[in-house]
């Protein structure tokens, strides 16, 4: 694992710093947007007071902490019809680093390795979770929150998922679902979803509080926030379902399967929604990033951590 000496001054000295996650760079978004994206998150989370630790693989080492050429090697890796980048979970780690592949870091390998640099805080898009029809086919988020004491900043799960399932498995794995200046978990492009939180919270302080006092008691779980995306930019729930519906369709009838049917799914949606499902998913995730960096701004004014 190399940090970026920013990153490393930032952890030795105290400073706050927000982790964020390359699979967006690398698989979740099309060029130029995916380095557009990964620029403005840097940037959101900078002037907001906190040092960003985009995590990444590149040449056989984990990086917490990606400079500009990083970033556009990431993306342009992307973008090549023999990319091989490699999307990167807890199975995927030992098998990128021997050979020396490329990856972009989902929400779960971005949980290892932001734990193992002692980063508390996490901004992300929407989690993984259980997939619809299909109870056995749980993202591998889901198990890594239930073991990573790190603050995670969404927009919910993603809606293409079991919403209801997702939150029963958190529920199980002894996370909670703290909404953030929300009563309703939010639906990845849309603010409502019919179903609620665990709390609410107005202040980037009280989560802090509920994160110190989970973690006194021992327990490694993550503090899933979840905020809503940003009204001008979010959908009506109604619309994406009728586009997800349409989407799980042709995949069925194109028997898209395993690991293809996230990506297939969120792009076929954007070709639905014309280009408004990306125009949300883009807002979400830089007010993600914004409200992250307020977190591990007041988890840094505070006193010390519980070790775990």
């Amino acid at each position: 694992m190399v940090l970026s000496l920013e990153v490393a001054r930032a952890l030795q000295s105290g400073q706050p710093v927000l982790a964020l996650e390359s699979a967006v760079i690398t698989h979740g978004l099309p060029q130029p947007h995916n380095l557009e994206l990964a620029l403005a998150l840097e940037d959101v989370s900078q002037k907001e007071g906190a040092v960003p630790a985009t995590i990444a693989l590149l040449d056989g080492t984990v990086r917490v902490g990606l400079n500009r050429d990083d970033l556009n090697r990431l993306a342009q890796e992307a973008g090549r019809a023999d990319s091989k980048a490699r999307k990167i979970s807890r199975r995927d780690f030992g098998l990128a680093l021997a050979q020396k592949i490329p990856g972009g870091t989902t929400v779960a390998g971005t949980l290892i390795a932001a734990r193992a640099a002692g980063i508390r805080v996490f901004a992300t898009g929407g989690i993984g979770g259980v997939h619809r029809d299909a109870p056995m086919d749980v993202s591998a988020d889901l198990p890594e929150l239930g073991r990573s004491p790190l603050v995670v900043v969404c927009a919910g799960a993603k809606a293409i998922l079991d919403l209801p399932g997702t939150l029963e498995y958190l529920e199980t794995a002894g996370v909670p679902v703290i909404g953030y200046q929300t009563s309703e978990f939010p639906a990845f492009y849309s603010r409502e979803s019919g179903f609620g939180v665990d709390a609410t919270v107005q202040t980037p302080e009280e989560v802090v509080e509920i994160a110190r006092s989970q973690w006194r008691m021992g327990l490694e779980g993550a503090i899933l926030v979840v905020v809503a995306p940003p009204e001008e930019a979010a959908l009506s729930a109604g619309q994406v379902e009728q586009e997800i519906q349409q989407a799980l369709r042709e995949a069925a009838a194109q028997n898209v399967r395993g690991a293809a049917v996230t990506p297939f799914l969120l792009a076929r949606v954007g070709e639905l929604s014309h280009g408004s499902s990306l125009a949300a998913n883009l807002a979400l995730l830089k007010n993600n990033a914004r409200v992250g960096a307020q977190i591990a701004r007041a988890f840094a004014s505070g006193s010390g951590m519980p070790s775990i």
